[in-house]
């Protein structure tokens, strides 16, 4: 909401009120990024239960690493991790999911497994910000402490990523860790 827009003299979140504020945020990413750096745009966008992204959300992305010159773009507000992408050898975070919470036990999206959680490790070509690799390491929440996932949730969420990322090009495979293939 516009109310949790930041102002000269009040804290904020830096709200994106229209196309026009891309070119507004491409410039002050070159106007800061030096040689060697890896710019991250970290976005809370999105519905909170659900897989789908919007197209809007997609060019918004695509957009902050062409136009605006962001290496990774970093979606939250999901409560699950949602799709992953690699465009142009930059990785998208559509939505990480939750790695910790205080809401364990809220009942009515267990369909979404909101109780497994990643831990994205990615690896990036410096000085050009290209994705190298990127490993997941999947956990379970319980009783508010994050323990190693089961293998067979493990699997769940790699079968849940591949399904949902593979539109977009990424796929993933299942070792000890889940790792992103393109």
């Amino acid at each position: 909401p516009a109310s949790w827009a930041a102002g000269a003299y009040k804290p904020g979140v830096n709200l994106l009120a229209s196309a026009r504020s891309l070119a507004q945020i491409a410039r002050s990413v070159e106007a800061i990024k030096q040689p060697g750096d890896l710019a991250v745009a970290s976005i809370h966008w999105g519905g909170n239960w659900g897989y789908e992204v919007p197209a809007e959300e997609r060019a918004l992305a695509h957009a902050l690493i062409d136009v605006a010159g962001f290496d990774v773009v970093h979606g939250h507000s999901s409560h699950h991790p949602k799709p992953i992408e690699i465009h142009d050898r930059r990785l998208i975070l559509y939505g990480c999911g939750d790695f910790l919470t205080d809401y364990e036990g809220i009942t009515g999206y267990e369909t979404f497994r909101g109780q497994l959680a990643l831990m994205y490790l990615p690896r990036l070509a410096i000085p050009d910000g290209t994705l190298v690799s990127l490993d997941l390491v999947p956990f379970q929440l319980a009783k508010f402490r994050l323990n190693r996932a089961r293998p067979e949730d493990a699997a769940w969420l790699a079968a849940m990523l591949e399904r949902k990322s593979s539109p977009f090009g990424t796929h993933v495979a299942l070792d000890n860790r889940l790792t992103v293939l393109w």
